[in-house]
């Protein structure tokens, strides 16, 4: 990336998110941490940014604080194999016309490609699902209201009066930041809030996560095991976390990485 490309991103993440780290701007870059630092202290001389350490912090607040976790644009390069052969067992769980509601992450994402043969009935909130479906296939799209944060391409309302309230769900499907033995985890509270009035909605919750999640954890549960119905997953995950969610009566799928898929069922 050239330096003015990598400085704008700099100062796109900064002006969005107000404190950045120099990981988190390696990342968006993919430049060197020497060469992030140089970009930040250049800036700084510009008066475009305020040097911190460890990172970058905007000179003005910013209007409304952004969602806590990686951005979308990051999530998406990491197992890929893994997310596409999960996202096409989940829409081989769903029938032509059922209605159903699918959360923005980068996991989810991934169903839009098997989703072009479809016709169904989709609600969701996030931006890139629902311009793909829109672009590429026949499905009906209703997209959820209110502020759209950039970092995550995902809109979000704290208010209860949205449109969430008015759709039913045969199934939904939605990642996780983790999955332990409390429940899945998010980052976020306005993620929870908005994420909880969509599981609301829907008969059957079927959770998405490739077998990393497994080792993660937040200190915000947004539900408990019980409440899941499915999860699919790859075949990376350890005989213990299965025996975990076989406790909880949750079913599990199995699939192998970017492959055909094979399926086991704890009950």
């Amino acid at each position: 990336m050239h330096e003015k490309d990598r400085h704008r991103v700099i100062l796109s993440a900064v002006q969005d998110r107000s404190l950045v780290t120099v990981v988190d701007l390696c990342a968006l870059t993919g430049a060197s941490e020497a060469t992030v630092r140089r970009d930040i202290n250049t800036l700084d001389k510009q008066k475009r940014l305020r040097r911190v350490r460890g990172g970058a912090e905007a000179l003005a607040a910013k209007p409304f604080v952004g969602l806590a976790g990686r951005p979308f644009s990051v999530n998406e390069t990491l197992n890929i194999a893994e997310k596409q052969a999960i996202a096409t067992a989940a829409v081989e769980l769903c029938e032509d016309g059922e209605p159903i509601i699918i959360n923005g992450g980068t996991t989810t994402f991934q169903m839009v490609h098997p989703l072009a043969s479809r016709r169904l009935q989709v609600f969701t909130n996030s931006f890139p699902i629902a311009e793909h479906l829109l672009k590429n296939t026949t499905n009906t799209v209703m997209l959820s209201g209110g502020i759209i944060y950039r970092e995550q391409n995902i809109i979000l309302s704290p208010f209860d009066n949205d449109v969430t309230r008015n759709f039913y769900a045969r199934r939904m499907f939605m990642g996780a930041s983790g999955i332990g033995p409390l429940g899945l985890m998010e980052q976020d509270p306005l993620l929870i809030q908005a994420e909880q009035k969509l599981i609301g909605q829907a008969e059957e919750l079927i959770v998405l996560v490739d077998s990393s999640k497994f080792a993660n954890r937040s200190s915000l549960v947004l539900c408990p095991l019980d409440r899941i119905d499915t999860i699919i997953t790859d075949d990376g995950i350890d005989d213990r976390t299965a025996r975990m969610l076989e406790a909880a009566d949750v079913t599990l799928i199995v699939v192998p990485s970017g492959s055909a898929q094979k399926e086991g069922v704890a009950s």
